[in-house]
């Protein structure tokens, strides 16, 4: 048996939301309990082409996904996931880009759903690139939505992301802001899928009580949150060991004295019940972990492999 090729609407028809969400929640709790052999992800060109190698010891199956990352072309990520079974003489390629934006969608929603107040139904999305429309969607899958509201660099596209989940979205108050601030506010959950360098808004911007997923960011260099946000937040990580590594958010706030490793829980941990006393505001900052990459690839490897 060869490799069977997986396409990006193959992904879509094949891997609704909420069935991702439930993948990466067991991944991460996997994870938590020792199952994966993962390393921290190679980053070269300056994090323009990433590496990320994943084995899961209990079923003896593993996932590599290689791309290459570029905000100014259309898509910015492509590359490829592949899936091995060591039983197996074929194995599965499937889109990176595709499965990526699916699967940092479901991690936000599992931090959404463990994190997010059970009422919660306003959501304010910062960007309007790859990875936004499944953020909402994540979100809508573990607390259905009220309201969205999109704010993005570029005014026109904020409007046409708006347009294009409409019809996803029925009943669903949507419209755009003219910039974060004026998003955030009155916000339940904030979703921030950005590459910039410098905070997206103030702490003082929020609501008293806000659940904010971080996403954007993936280097040192960049940084989506304020240091004194994630000073007063619970703050969820997905892999501490690569937030230490990758996420200017944390290793910004680290080196201000805002906050210090202990302060940070992984999702698999908190999941897990290790999550401490909630504060009114809480994160998850993610930079993106492999297990999240293998779950989504079992399934496929489970629907589309004899």
């Amino acid at each position: 048996m060869g490799t069977v090729v997986v396409t990006d609407e193959q992904i879509r028809e094949a891997v609704p939301m909420a069935d991702a969400v439930a993948a990466v929640r067991q991944a991460f709790a996997d994870l938590a309990a020792g199952a994966f052999e993962i390393p921290v992800r190679a980053a070269l060109g300056g994090g323009a082409f990433l590496s990320m190698p994943v084995h899961h010891r209990p079923s003896g199956t593993a996932a590599v996904k290689t791309l290459s990352l570029n905000f100014d072309r259309t898509p910015a990520i492509t590359g490829t996931v592949v899936w091995s079974d060591v039983s197996r003489t074929g194995g599965l390629a499937a889109d990176a880009g595709a499965l990526t934006a699916l699967r940092t969608g479901a991690a936000s929603g599992v931090a959404t759903d463990l994190l997010a107040d059970p009422g919660a139904s306003r959501l304010a999305l910062i960007g309007a690139g790859g990875q936004a429309a499944d953020q909402v969607r994540a979100v809508h899958a573990v607390r259905p939505l009220s309201r969205l509201t999109v704010t993005a660099r570029t005014p026109a596209r904020a409007e046409a992301l708006v347009a294009s989940l409409r019809a996803e979205l029925p009943g669903v108050e949507s419209a755009t802001a003219p910039d974060p601030a004026a998003a955030v506010a009155g916000a339940d959950v904030v979703c921030c899928a950005t590459n910039t360098a410098e905070p997206l808004f103030a702490a003082a911007d929020l609501p008293e009580r806000v659940h904010v997923n971080a996403i954007g960011s993936y280097r040192p260099g960049m940084r989506e949150l304020p240091d004194d946000l994630l000073a007063a937040a619970t703050v969820v990580v997905d892999d501490e060991e690569a937030v230490l590594e990758e996420s200017g958010e944390i290793l910004h706030a680290l080196g201000s004295g805002a906050i210090d490793r202990g302060d940070l829980v992984e999702l698999g941990t908190a999941l897990d019940g290790g999550l401490p006393e909630r504060a009114p505001r809480t994160v998850f900052k993610s930079v993106g972990v492999a297990v999240q990459d293998w779950a989504l690839a079992r399934l496929l490897a489970e629907r589309f492999l004899p």
